[in-house]
């Protein structure tokens, strides 16, 4: 190979860093502006086949990424989120989409024409570098994050634009060349054209960037129709690539969501292959070896996708029952659907989704330890070894849980949060230890139960009503705290902190009753050890859930401050905690 040769290949490849670079930074700039709320809309949005085909192409369009796409609904079908039937319709769009990035393209060969002054001015390469400046002025001396990622969009924009002009000028030279003339003439074998199409995705993993060195090289006059149609094909099919590997280690589910996208895009190829080749064997169709500019490439992989998505949605339902054929459930699918799936590592680039599927996760977990609590005041008076074991089991739960959440939710805090995204974080990062000791309580409380069982050891009628003004107090409480939690009801968080210094008070007057009728010889002492273990894990419980109530309205306020934390406490004693500490003392009060 000559000296300008190798110069060449070195510029070709050059094109295609900028252009993979650019497409990625305008990408990522375009999620972070839409607030990486694109994610959320996709996920409640998508419940009709046809809501699913527009939502994934106006998604894929934004954020210029078909296998991004695609690799999100994995993501989601694998955490029990989104059905496959659902997840069909918005891959299918997400197919379509991603042509939006050849159009773009498209806008590097306009020019301003050739005239001198003003109307120069217009060409491509004067907007790009106009485009250029901004961005990079936006990206480095604006201090507001959504204009820094603005600049990012225009310098993605623009690094794509360069990174194109530099791959037409490197493969210009080829229209001159025999060799790369007779090359081009053996991918019009369909066959041949579909494989090299397929291959060169594969390595570039990137239908967008495989178009648009396919554009580049139309931009020469040299790629007919012929050559087009079955590389496109091949382009397509050969897109899958990504979407296969994220499947890796997925569920069932998430395996045949993949194979989705690879099984439209090769019934595409199938299909209208098919049919265009039979036609034009008896037909002979007069434009195939027409030459192909950047705009009928662009057009032409549109056609193709949408032709493949139209002939392929009414089928969706067909489409499901054959992955589901391949991919047969296992012995494990069910487990698979328990509740800690929806911490999908896959949505930890998608901060907003991760902390929805946190928020959706810590409301369970809490809701199972205020359950537990429950079940394990059952067994006070009504104990029974299989209930002790099913408090055990669910403790156990909980406490995978909270490994679970807390190591998902470190991950998130390694990414770029808004305000609000960090306050959700640090919220439910305080709450997930309050919430797991709850249910160490209930734990604590059933193993009180079991002692009082096995021991046979029964209450004076004072210690037994005393109790049971205590169960009901805290048992209250955990109900408020779980419910303020799960509902972000903020009024009812208010209401936490003064039944709290109640069962304190409470605590402490039961703990003085209850000595004086061990020395007046009405409760024995191995009752005065069970009667304190269970006063102890009552107060316990109300003290966490006075954590979480807490956390919540600091947080909400903006001064959350651990070093502070005893010190907010206490000043929240306002004229609406006087009230709700008076009202729960006449309900909660003890008997003379």
């Amino acid at each position: 190979m000559s000296e300008t040769g190798i110069s060449n290949v070195i510029a070709l490849l050059s094109g295609v860093a900028l252009f993979l670079f650019g497409m990625s930074l305008m990408g990522d700039g375009l999620k972070k502006v839409a607030g990486n709320k694109l994610e959320l809309v996709l996920y409640k949005l998508s419940g009709s086949p046809l809501k699913g085909v527009l939502l994934g192409t106006a998604v894929t369009a934004i954020i210029q990424s078909s296998s991004a796409t695609s690799v999100m609904v994995v993501g989601f079908v694998n955490s029990g989120m989104m059905k496959v039937k659902q997840a069909i319709g918005i891959i299918m769009g997400a197919i379509l989409g991603t042509s939006v990035t050849g159009w773009i393209i498209c806008l590097s060969y306009v020019e301003g024409g050739r005239s001198s002054g003003w109307i120069s001015l217009l060409s491509t390469s004067t907007l790009t570098g106009v485009v250029a400046v901004i961005g990079i002025i936006l990206r480095m001396f604006s201090k507001k994050q959504v204009k820094n990622h603005i600049g990012d969009i225009l310098m993605g924009f623009a690094v794509l634009m360069f990174g194109m002009q530099a791959m037409s000028s490197a493969v210009s030279p080829l229209r001159e060349s025999e060799f790369f003339l007779d090359l081009l003439t053996t991918f019009s074998n369909p066959a041949l054209g579909i494989l090299v199409g397929l291959l060169f995705t594969c390595v570039l993993q990137s239908a967008s960037a495989a178009v648009g060195i396919l554009q580049a090289l139309a931009a020469t006059g040299v790629i007919t129709f012929s050559v087009a149609f079955p590389l496109i094909m091949g382009i397509a099919v050969g897109a899958a690539m990504p979407v296969l590997l994220s499947s890796l280690g997925a569920n069932v589910n998430g395996k045949r969501t993949a194979f989705v996208y690879l099984l439209i895009d090769a019934l595409g190829a199938v299909i209208w292959g098919v049919i265009f080749y039979g036609v034009n064997a008896f037909v002979h169709f007069p434009f195939m070896d027409t030459p192909m500019n950047t705009v009928a490439i662009a057009f032409l992989n549109t056609l193709f996708r949408l032709a493949t998505v139209v002939i392929l949605t009414p089928f969706i339902g067909v489409i499901e029952k054959q992955v589901c054929r391949l991919f047969k459930d296992s012995e494990e699918s069910g487990r698979e659907q328990e509740d800690f799936a929806r911490l999908e590592s896959l949505f930890v680039e998608h901060p907003a989704l991760a902390i929805e599927q946190s928020r959706q996760a810590l409301n369970n977990m809490a809701l199972e330890a205020k359950a537990n609590l429950e079940d394990a005041f059952y067994l006070i008076g009504s104990y029974s070894e299989k209930a002790f074991t099913f408090v055990a089991q669910r403790e156990d739960v909980v406490d995978r849980y909270e490994d679970k959440l807390g190591s998902y939710l470190i991950k998130i805090t390694g990414k770029e949060l808004s305000a609000q995204q960090n306050k959700d974080v640090t919220k439910f990062l305080h709450t997930i230890g309050d919430v797991e000791r709850i249910s160490d309580h209930a734990m604590n409380i059933a193993e009180c139960a079991k002692e009082i069982h096995e021991k046979n050891i029964v209450f004076s009628e004072a210690a037994q009503k005393e109790l049971e003004v205590m169960f009901h107090a805290v048992n209250e409480i955990a109900h408020n705290a779980i419910t303020a939690f799960t509902t972000e009801n903020l009024d009812l968080a208010y209401r936490i902190e003064p039944l709290e210094e109640l069962i304190d008070s409470l605590c402490d007057e039961l703990k003085l009753r209850h000595v004086e009728r061990l020395q007046r010889g009405i409760c024995k002492l191995d009752q005065g050890f069970v009667f304190n273990d269970l006063l102890t894990n009552y107060e316990r419980v109300a003290d966490h859930c006075s954590n979480i109530a807490v956390a919540m309205i600091e947080l909400e306020s903006d001064s959350f401050d651990t070093h502070e934390y005893i010190t907010s406490l206490r000043e929240m004693r306002t004229h609406s905690f006087d009230l709700y500490y008076e009202e729960y003392s006449k309900k909660f009060a003890l008997p003379e």
